[in-house]
């Protein structure tokens, strides 16, 4: 009986869910979007879930499927999903547990901003083209900057529905880059002169997200990165994850 819940079409939900297929550990994971799903092998030990989940539809999944385990592999940005999942497993039960993304070495150079509004803040009083690479979810809020039509490049998942919608808000399709990340350092290069960037918006992603090369891409283009600070948050790494999945197998 699959008694294993992970959530997250991130790296580290993949990297767990990849695990779980080597080593015959039947799953389930919970991915938001269809390319979230996309992106993992399929195999008869890997259940996938599709499509956003409220804390009473996680508890009725987790009390219908006798769940005990349920690893948060979200996105540190994502604290809402965060707290869906910590209160289905508070009123049912399960055992909670998150998956902590390492961190990245502070950019020397950058500007650091406790949220997005501050940020919009700041971009509201300089000029000059900006490169959004925080992702889609908050897309709507760069509407909000003076001239972002021609001001504004985003990058985005490589999804038509994506795509899109950040049309439907006014981007220009020539300054929306549709491509899958993390992205290197000549990458960030490229895309920074092309749309002859002053101002690289991006999270604390960490090194799966590649932060570290945005960092650097930036510094050998003169461009200036404005960082949203991570959220502060406990939890285990993806090893640490792995040897419990491992052990929890043995002893099934």
């Amino acid at each position: 009986m699959c008694k294993i819940l992970i959530f997250g079409g991130t790296t580290e939900g993949r990297l767990l869910a990849e695990f779980c297929v080597g080593n015959g550990i039947s799953v389930f994971l919970s991915v938001a979007t269809d390319y979230g799903a996309s992106v993992i092998e399929k195999s008869d030990s890997l259940h996938i879930l599709q499509g956003r989940m409220n804390s009473e539809d996680i508890a009725e999944f987790i009390s219908g499927n006798g769940i005990e385990k349920v690893f948060d592999a979200t996105h540190p940005y994502a604290v809402d999903a965060t707290k869906n999942i910590m209160l289905a497993c508070r009123n049912t039960g399960a055992e909670y547990l998150r998956i902590k993304r390492e961190n990245s070495e502070k950019a020397i150079s950058g500007k650091y901003f406790d949220d997005i509004k501050s940020l919009l803040e700041y971009l509201n009083v300089t000029e000059g083209g900006i490169l959004v690479t925080t992702g889609s979810k908050e897309l709507k809020s760069f509407c909000s900057v003076s001239d972002f039509k021609e001001r504004c490049a985003v990058r985005v998942l490589p999804s038509s529905g994506i795509v899109d919608e950040c049309i439907k808000l006014g981007f220009l399709s020539e300054r929306i880059i549709a491509e899958k990340g993390p992205f290197s350092e000549d990458q960030n290069i490229e895309h920074l002169r092309k749309f002859n960037i002053k101002y690289m918006v991006t999270k604390e992603s960490g090194a799966v997200g590649g932060f570290e090369n945005k960092v650097s891409a930036a510094e050998k283009c003169g461009v200036e990165l404005l960082i949203i600070k991570r959220p502060l948050e406990n939890g285990i790494t993806v090893e640490k994850a792995e040897k419990i999945l491992l052990t929890e197998s043995l002893n099934a």
